[in-house]
């Protein structure tokens, strides 16, 4: 096995030869048969253990035996202990996402700090299998049938050809110890039923069963390669890329054959991955929202627009003093008193100064706000202001207004208000100026 993969890396992994490499390794045969052969074949590695702190002394347990393990083969390590289920419930994510968020936020640190060229994982083609026919049964798009990539920035996966019986073959062979994970054993996580039950009989139905795998991620990865270039054209044609958002004009992804499927290929990327929902997205009515761990897409009349999630509403309340010359936050605006009406833009506030009572305020607008749209008689909802505008959803939760007292003068880049304008009988002009972010 140690001239199989010998020959594999010296093929495929040449650039990885004089390198300093993180093993990542969590205790098990996997990660442990990786760090002995790259110990073998003299490279320059050392070993990253992560206590996930998920099953108390079994936990601490592979954590002593990592670091024993590195004692015996002279190899340096850094082991660090996470909070996972803090993060979990924090992030409000799953145990699973939680644990690869963490450990690889912090390979990512020790590569920083210690100068490391590539992080090393021990997954093999069996994992390859289950991640592939997890995949499959929750419905995916060619990337996903492709399974774990060799080769993913900085994460290298030497041992993707080798079988889970290759590993244990050597290990077995050398007289190899290793931590078993109790969590392997049981099948309520998907993963693990995959593993456990339908691989084994995949493999007992059909004996080339592997062989097939292996030719059809090769035919499905030159299949993607064509998708790829094909998606860089309809990126140009349907997207465009906005400050803090991306469009997708529907009208024209409709007139394009396979719609459903370029939807799919656009989106996948950003983490949403359910066809149902990307396709049904198309014909919703305005205002149809559906998330993803990090991003949330929403149906705006004739496109579709797609921003990052944000945690936390702004519902701080920002003071403007008497003789303040500038505003930091939550955005630049400078503020000067004028002798008269210059360069008249929605970017720009003129106000007569006396009607003013100090400290003005700004604040993100709420439901029954309401303004005197300056050139108009009578007042407005901002809702009803927002509508006319036709505003998205995204774009009115970032809408702030400026208000003296609780009567809003300025809807901040865009309106002011009639009652507080600048007219014959008034004295001092106080000019305010927003300066985008």
């Amino acid at each position: 096995m140690l001239d199989i993969v010998k020959s594999h890396i010296k093929k495929n992994f040449s650039f990885l030869i004089g390198k300093k490499l993180l093993v990542a390794c969590s205790g098990g045969i996997d990660s442990v048969v990786l760090a002995r052969l790259l110990k073998e074949l003299k490279f320059n590695i050392s070993l990253a253990h992560c206590n996930f702190s998920l099953r108390g002394n079994e936990s601490d347990a592979d954590e002593k035996f990592v670091i024993s393990l590195a004692d015996k083969l002279s190899i340096p390590i850094h082991n660090k202990k996470l909070e996972t289920e803090h993060y979990k419930k924090t992030n409000k994510v799953s145990t699973q996402m939680a644990a690869r968020e963490l450990r690889y936020r912090w390979f990512d640190e020790l590569c920083k700090k210690h100068s490391f060229d590539f992080i090393l994982t021990g997954h093999h083609i069996d994992d390859e299998i289950e991640t592939f026919l997890i995949n499959l049964s929750r419905g995916t798009g060619i990337k996903g049938l492709i399974g774990i990539p060799e080769t993913n920035h900085k994460v290298i996966r030497p041992l993707l050809t080798l079988t889970r019986n290759d590993i244990y073959e050597y290990a077995s062979k050398h007289n190899i110890s290793w931590r078993e994970d109790s969590s392997n054993e049981t099948t309520d996580y998907l993963r693990n039923k995959f593993r456990l039950e339908v691989i084994p009989n995949l493999k007992e139905t059909n004996a080339n069963f592997l062989t097939g795998f292996k030719k059809t991620t090769a035919h499905l990865k030159s299949s993607l390669s064509l998708v790829s270039d094909y998606m860089e054209l309809i990126k140009k044609l349907v997207i465009t890329i906005k400050k803090a958002s991306i469009e997708i004009d529907i009208a024209k992804l409709k007139d394009l054959p396979n719609t459903d499927f370029l939807l799919y290929e656009l989106l996948s990327p950003y983490g949403f991955t359910s066809w149902n929902d990307i396709s049904n997205l198309l014909n919703a009515q305005s205002g149809k929202q559906i998330y993803s761990e990090k991003y949330r897409l929403l149906k705006n009349r004739d496109d579709l627009i797609l921003v990052e999630k944000t945690k936390f509403k702004n519902e701080h309340i920002y003071y403007i003093n008497e003789g303040d010359t500038m505003l930091k936050s939550p955005f630049l605006c400078n503020i000067i008193q004028v002798d008269k009406v210059l360069e008249l833009s929605p970017n720009n506030l003129y106000v007569d100064f006396e009607k003013l009572v100090f400290p003005l305020k700004l604040r993100l607008w709420e439901d029954g706000d309401y303004f005197f749209p300056f050139g108009m008689k009578g007042k407005k909802k901002l809702s009803k202001f927002f509508k006319d505008e036709k505003l998205s959803l995204i774009a009115k939760e970032k809408i702030w207004v400026l208000l003296s007292e609780n009567n809003v003068i300025w809807i901040v880049g865009m309106r002011s208000d009639e009652r507080f304008k600048v007219d014959d009988e008034t004295k001092q002009i106080l000019k305010i100026t927003y300066l985008e972010k």
